[in-house]
C-alpha cells in the first residue's frame, strides 16, 4: 500500500463528533467527487462514483450521520479485473434536499444555485470545520507522494476559483499552499516537509505523521553522514594532490642539485617526506629530527616548492 493510501485509510476512519464538522467534510467530498441529479419527477439524488473504497466509506458514513438515511452501495469490477469501482447513492429526496440546503447548494426556495461554491463561508466558519473540510478534500481528490523520495502533497480541483478557496482555507490554518495548473485542472500543493507534517496534523492522521517524522529523521542523518563523507573525501583528495606536488618538487631538487643542496631544516623535511609520501603534515612533523608542528612543516615544504620553482625557471 502506498503512503498516500495509508494516509487516506487512516483519515477515513476519523469521524467528527460535531454535526457541523460532518457537514463540512461532506461538503468537500460532494464538491470534489460527488454528483447531484434531478429525476424526471423532480426528486434529487446524491451520489459518488469512485475507485477509492475510503471515499465511498466516508461518504456513506457522513450521509448516515447528518441525515439518518442509508445510501445504496454497488460495486463493479473492471474489464481487466484489476480495478474495483464503488457507487454510493442517496435516493431519499427529503434527505438530499436537507443536505443540499445545509451545504448552501440549494436556496430556501428549493432551487439549486447556478454555481456550487467549493465551500460556503458558513459551512467552514469554525477552525474545526475547516480541518474536517480539508480532510474530506484530501480523501476525495488528494494524493501524497512517498516521503522517502520527495515531499509532495496535493489536492486537485476543476477550477481556479475552487483552488483559491481551498488555498485560503489552508492559509487560515497557517499552512501556505501554492497553486499550479496541470492541463484542465488546478492543483493546490505543498512541497516542504514541515508543511506536510502540519497538514497531516490537520487531517488527523497521527500514525502517518509519526512515520513521516521517522523518515525525515533518517533522511537527515543520512544527509549529514553523506556531507561528512564528502567533506572527508575532498580533504583526502586535497591532501593527496598537495603531497604529490611536494614529492615532485623534492624529487626535482634531488635529481638536479641533490638534497644536500638544501639547508639542514629543509633537508630533514625533504628526506622525511620522501620516506613517508602519504603521511599527514602533523604526523610528518613528529618524525623530524627536530619535531615541528603542522604549520612549521607546511612552511618548510612551501620553501622547498619555491626553490624548485626557481630552479625550473632558470632552466
Amino acid at each position: 500500500m502506498s503512503f498516500s493510501s495509508e494516509v487516506k485509510k487512516e483519515s477515513a476512519q476519523v469521524l467528527s463528533a460535531a454535526r457541523h464538522c460532518q457537514i463540512a467534510e461532506l461538503a468537500a467530498v460532494i464538491a470534489l467527487t460527488g454528483r447531484i441529479e434531478i429525476t424526471e419527477k423532480g426528486e434529487h439524488i446524491l451520489w459518488v462514483h469512485t475507485e477509492n473504497p475510503y471515499v465511498a466509506d466516508k461518504f456513506f458514513k457522513l450521509v448516515d450521520k447528518v441525515s439518518g438515511k442509508k445510501c445504496e452501495v454497488s460495486t463493479r469490477l473492471s474489464a481487466n479485473r484489476k480495478t474495483m469501482t464503488y457507487t454510493v447513492v442517496l435516493t431519499d429526496n427529503e434527505a438530499c434536499v436537507w443536505i443540499l440546503k445545509a451545504l448552501k447548494y440549494m436556496g430556501t426556495d428549493g432551487e439549486l444555485e447556478d454555481s456550487f461554491p467549493l465551500a460556503a463561508d458558513s459551512v467552514v466558519q469554525l477552525s474545526c470545520c475547516k480541518r474536517a473540510f480539508i480532510r474530506g478534500a484530501f480523501l476525495a481528490s488528494g494524493s501524497l507522494g512517498d516521503p522517502k523520495k520527495a515531499y509532495h502533497f496535493e489536492i486537485v480541483t476543476d477550477t481556479k476559483e475552487r483552488a483559491l478557496v481551498l488555498a485560503e482555507i489552508m492559509e487560515s490554518l497557517n499552512i501556505k499552499a501554492r497553486i499550479t495548473q496541470r492541463k484542465n485542472h488546478f492543483i493546490v500543493y505543498l512541497k516542504e516537509g514541515d508543511e506536510i507534517v502540519d497538514i497531516l496534523a490537520v487531517i488527523e492522521a497521527p500514525v502517518a505523521l509519526m512515520n513521516l517524522e521517522n523518515i525525515r529523521v533518517m533522511k537527515d542523518v543520512r544527509n549529514k553522514v553523506n556531507r561528512k563523507v564528502n567533506c572527508e573525501t575532498a580533504n583526502i583528495e586535497k591532501t593527496a594532490k598537495a603531497s604529490a606536488r611536494q614529492l615532485a618538487d623534492i624529487e626535482y631538487i634531488r635529481d638536479t642539485k641533490g638534497l644536500e643542496w638544501l639547508p639542514d631544516g629543509l633537508h630533514d623535511v625533504a628526506v622525511t617526506r620522501l620516506e613517508n609520501p602519504d603521511l599527514p603534515l602533523k604526523e610528518l612533523g613528529a618524525k623530524l629530527m627536530t619535531p615541528l608542528g603542522k604549520s612549521g612543516v607546511n612552511h618548510r615544504l612551501a620553501r622547498i616548492s619555491k626553490l624548485a620553482k626557481d630552479l625550473r625557471g632558470k632552466e
